[in-house]
């Protein structure tokens, strides 16, 4: 595999620095984004080649990644005169590892198969700052043979690789990875509010409660980083949040599963897209709760 060559599909927040890793690897990368510029940005300050088109770049490509918003998009760079499926190898792979919805990427599996190729679902979790030290959790679905096959690949991106079924299993994953995310965001925040209200400093909560139970991944990486620094800056948009929740609660309606806090969880962040506008940060939706309770977090001196 260390001689293989990789395409990557989509160079923005996330794709650069994951294309980045696979260079950093010696991996041979030819990179495409819908933005032209972009991809010829990235090969001259990074490496690789930016190449014209999805077929020029399947025809270069033994594995292509797709690191892009939504399946939808996906869809749209596989097919098409000038898509992946047109120059696309027998027995090459394709990783997807966009947030994508799970039947969306079966029905895509589907396609890829009957072009000869292979598709499998491999979406990440930890955002652009383990994107650039290759830190990155994978989820997988698909074969173990598959997954045997593209884990070099898959390593030189992140540390961790769980495997979690057959294809559309790791989208479905990912969507609920983020949905316990985004629940507890929320009520870190909703905590931090009711705490500076009744006269704690914002940062000894934090700090606390990373030392307590009520620890989770936005006490430590979110809250003073993004959050209580007026940031908001951590690379993740709110919109592809709302799109990780609508998968997730489209998986339960499917399933017929009740769900009550997922639901008003969702009712939230999405309220938050269309309260706070378009282009804004996940982090931002601490405004949303800010706005709602009529304060805004303000923290003493760094602890």
């Amino acid at each position: 595999m260390s001689a293989q060559r990789v395409g990557f599909v989509g160079v923005g927040s996330m794709g650069w620095p994951m294309a980045s890793r696979l260079l950093q690897a010696g991996y041979t990368v030819t990179v495409y984004d819908a933005v032209k510029a972009q991809a010829e940005r990235f090969a001259k300050e990074v490496g690789g080649t930016a190449a014209a088109d999805c077929r020029t770049l399947a025809q270069n490509s033994d594995v292509i990644v797709t690191m892009l918003p939504t399946s939808a998009i996906v869809e749209s760079v596989l097919q098409g005169e000038q898509g992946v499926m047109a120059g696309v190898k027998p027995g090459s792979v394709i990783v997807e590892m966009s947030s994508g919805v799970p039947a969306y990427t079966q029905r895509l599996a589907q396609q890829v198969a009957a072009a000869g190729a292979e598709l499998v679902d491999a979406p990440v979790s930890g955002g652009v700052p383990r994107a650039r030290t290759g830190e990155l959790a994978i989820m997988f679905g698909g074969p173990a043979q598959t997954l045997e096959r593209v884990r070099p690949v898959l390593q030189a991106m992140g540390t961790s690789i769980a495997h979690t079924g057959g294809v559309g299993s790791a989208h479905a994953m990912k969507a609920l990875n983020n949905l316990v995310s985004a629940g507890g965001f929320l009520i870190g925040v909703e905590a931090m509010i009711i705490g500076q209200q009744f006269g704690l400093d914002p940062n000894v909560i934090v700090d606390v409660l990373n030392a307590s139970t009520g620890m989770n991944n936005s006490t430590q990486k979110k809250f003073k980083q993004f959050v209580l620094s007026r940031g908001f800056n951590s690379g993740f948009g709110l919109d592809l949040m709302v799109k990780d929740l609508g998968i997730a609660l489209g998986m339960a309606n499917d399933a017929g599963t009740p769900t009550p806090f997922a639901s008003l969880c969702q009712e939230m962040w999405a309220s938050a897209g269309k309260a706070l506008g378009k282009g804004q940060d996940h982090t931002a939706v601490a405004r949303l709760s800010e706005l709602l309770a009529g304060v805004e977090l303000k923290p003493g001196p760094p602890r």
